[in-house]
C-alpha cells in the first residue's frame, strides 16, 4: 500500500507540474514572438511529452542497475503501445457515445487524411527501425540513433512547411502563476517553467523508486510494471482531450493529438533508450511493439483506402490488442 501511495502521489506531482510547464512554455513562445505553429508543434509538444521523457531518464541514470534499465525501456515502449491501442479504443468509443451528434447518426471519424497518413506513415517506419535496433550491433545502433533524431527533425520541418493540418483555433489560458495578468512579465513565465521542470524531475524520481519497490514486492518484472502503468498515468489524462474534441466533431484535432504524440514517442525517446541502455528487448517488450505497429497499420490502411475511419473498427482493433496483451501478461504467456 505504501508503494502504491508513492506511485499515486508522484504521478500527481508529475502531471500537475507538466500542466504548469506546458502553460509556461506556451507563454514563453508568445514572449519570444514565435509563430503559433512553432509554439504548438514544438514548444507545447515538449511540455506534453516531458513526463514520458523524464521518467526513463531518471530510471536509467538513478535506478538500481538492471531494474532501472528495465523501467526505462518499459516507459519508452509503453507510450507508443498505449497510444496505438488504448487511446484509439477510447477515441472510437467516444464517437459511438456521441454518434447522435454526427450526420445520419453514423459513427464515422473524418479527420484530415493527409495528417493521419503523414503521422502514421512516419510512425510505422521509424518505430519499426527503433525496435529492429535490438538485433543490431553497436555500430548499427549508433546509425539508428542518428537516423531517428534526424527523422524527427525532418518531420518537424515537413509539419512547418506543409502546415500542421489543424484548423481549430485555441485561446491561450492565463499564466497559472499570474492568472490576473493578461500579459504576465517574462520573469514570471521563466520562473513557472523552471519550477515546473523541477517538479517533474522530483516526481519522476519518486515514481521510479515506487515502481522498483512495487515490482520487488509483487515479484513482477519492472519492465512490465513500467510498460503498463507509466504511459497510462502520463499519456491518458491529456488524451482525454481527444474525447472532448470528438464530442465536438473536431476529428482532425482529436486524432492528430494521438498520432502526433506517436511520432515523437517512436523517434526521439527510443533514440534515448538505444543510446543509454543495452536495448536488448525480450518477448514482453517485442510483443507490445508488434501490437502497437499492427494497430497503427490497420488505421493507416483504413485512412489510405477509405479516407475516413469507422469507430467500430478501431474500438475492436484497439481493444483487442490492448486487452489481449494484458491477458497474455497476466497468464504468463509471454
Amino acid at each position: 500500500m505504501r508503494d502504491i501511495a508513492i506511485l499515486i502521489i508522484s504521478l500527481g506531482i508529475i502531471l500537475i507540474s507538466a500542466g504548469f510547464f506546458t502553460n509556461g512554455v506556451e507563454w514563453l513562445g508568445k514572449k519570444m514572438n514565435l509563430s503559433e505553429g512553432a509554439v504548438g508543434s514544438v514548444l507545447a509538444a515538449v511540455g506534453t511529452a516531458l513526463p514520458e521523457t523524464i521518467i526513463p531518464l531518471i530510471a536509467i541514470f538513478f535506478g538500481a542497475g538492471e531494474a532501472g534499465h528495465e523501467i526505462g525501456i518499459g516507459a519508452i515502449l509503453g507510450a507508443p503501445f498505449m497510444l496505438g491501442t488504448l487511446a484509439l479504443f477510447l477515441s472510437g468509443g467516444a464517437v459511438l457515445m456521441f454518434r447522435s451528434r454526427r450526420a445520419d447518426n453514423y459513427p464515422r471519424i473524418e479527420p484530415d487524411p493527409h495528417v493521419l497518413k503523414r503521422d502514421l506513415g512516419f510512425f510505422l517506419l521509424v518505430y519499426t527501425i527503433a525496435i529492429s535496433a535490438s538485433f543490431m550491433n553497436q555500430a548499427l545502433k549508433v546509425a539508428v540513433i542518428i537516423g531517428l533524431i534526424g527523422a524527427y527533425i525532418y518531420y518537424v520541418y515537413k509539419t512547418f512547411t506543409e502546415g500542421a493540418g489543424f484548423n481549430e483555433e485555441c485561446e491561450m489560458d492565463p499564466l497559472l502563476l499570474c492568472r490576473r495578468h493578461e500579459d504576465p512579465p517574462l520573469f514570471m513565465v521563466i520562473s513557472q517553467v523552471l519550477l515546473a521542470f523541477v517538479g517533474i524531475v522530483a516526481g519522476a524520481k519518486y515514481f521510479v523508486g515506487g515502481i522498483e519497490h512495487l515490482s520487488s514486492s509483487l515479484g513482477a518484472s519492472p519492465l512490465v510494471i513500467a510498460l503498463l502503468i507509466a504511459p497510462i498515468a502520463t499519456e491518458m489524462p491529456e488524451k482525454f482531450n481527444s474525447v472532448i474534441w470528438l464530442s465536438q466533431r473536431k476529428d482532425t484535432l482529436a486524432l492528430g493529438n494521438i498520432t502526433g504524440a506517436m511520432v515523437f514517442q517512436s523517434s526521439v525517446i527510443p533514440a534515448v533508450g538505444i543510446a543509454l541502455t543495452p536495448w536488448q528487448l525480450n518477448s514482453v517488450a517485442l510483443l507490445s511493439a508488434a501490437l502497437a505497429i499492427l494497430s497503427a497499420l490497420v488505421v493507416y490502411i483504413l485512412v489510405r483506402v477509405r479516407g475516413y475511419l469507422d469507430s467500430r473498427v478501431i474500438v475492436c482493433t484497439g481493444g483487442l490488442f490492448y486487452g489481449g496483451y494484458v491477458y497474455a501478461i497476466a497468464r504468463g504467456l509471454v
